[in-house]
């Protein structure tokens, strides 16, 4: 893709604008640094304009610090199968 193929797209998809439930459900992806660029830039030119979800990212990111200090216990192979399942799946149900 050339530089101005993607000036292009950028700008046609900041036109499209990014919408606070969107936003929410692309927090991981955003998070794990796994967005692509395009997407991203989206999402930050949201967080730019949207203090809701600005004050949704931090709360997001204390939230894992905070569960990241809590000790570690397993987890029993059927509910964690059961939480994997749902979490890939919750889009579809």
């Amino acid at each position: 893709m050339t530089p101005k193929e993607i000036k292009g797209e950028v700008m046609h998809l900041m036109a499209g604008n990014m919408s606070c439930q969107e936003l929410t459900e692309l927090i991981t992806e955003y998070l794990e640094g796994t967005m692509p660029m395009v997407q991203r830039i989206r999402f930050q030119i949201h967080l730019g304009l949207c203090l809701g979800c600005c004050n949704h990212l931090r709360q997001m990111k204390l939230t894992i610090q905070t569960l990241g200090k809590l000790p570690v216990e397993p987890m029993p192979p059927a509910i964690r199968a059961e939480m994997l399942h749902r979490f890939r799946n919750w889009k579809k149900e």
